[in-house]
């Protein structure tokens, strides 16, 4: 692992702001196209071209052209796997620790 910390450090900051983990997380659903983003997570063309730069030049997303659209997709099996345990941890009815029937049973040693 400590061959792997810069990457890894590398990888979380490039995630690390609110805006950019959303994206990801709607891009990892299917191949949105720009209008799709902008629509869905309610932000403006300036911010979001902004973001979607930053996660290219991360090489977090490809992308690929359809006539005249932008479509994003996640580049790398890896990022998938983070999203889904991230989406374990913090998005299912499991993590939700304010439902009582949410509640994660605390470890077990």
């Amino acid at each position: 692992m400590k061959a792997r910390a810069p990457e890894v450090a590398e990888l979380l900051r490039s995630i690390a702001t609110p805006t950019r983990l959303l994206l990801l997380c709607q891009i990892a659903r299917g191949e949105p196209s720009v209008a799709e983003l902008e629509r869905d997570l309610g932000l403006r063309q300036p911010g979001l071209s902004q973001q979607l730069a930053e996660l290219r030049r991360s090489r977090l997303v490809r992308t690929r052209r359809a006539s005249r659209s932008i479509h994003y997709a996640i580049a790398d099996a890896r990022i998938h796997a983070l999203l889904n345990a991230l989406h374990a941890i913090y998005c299912s009815v499991e993590a939700d620790p304010a439902s009582p029937a949410g509640r994660l049973a605390p470890p077990t040693a």
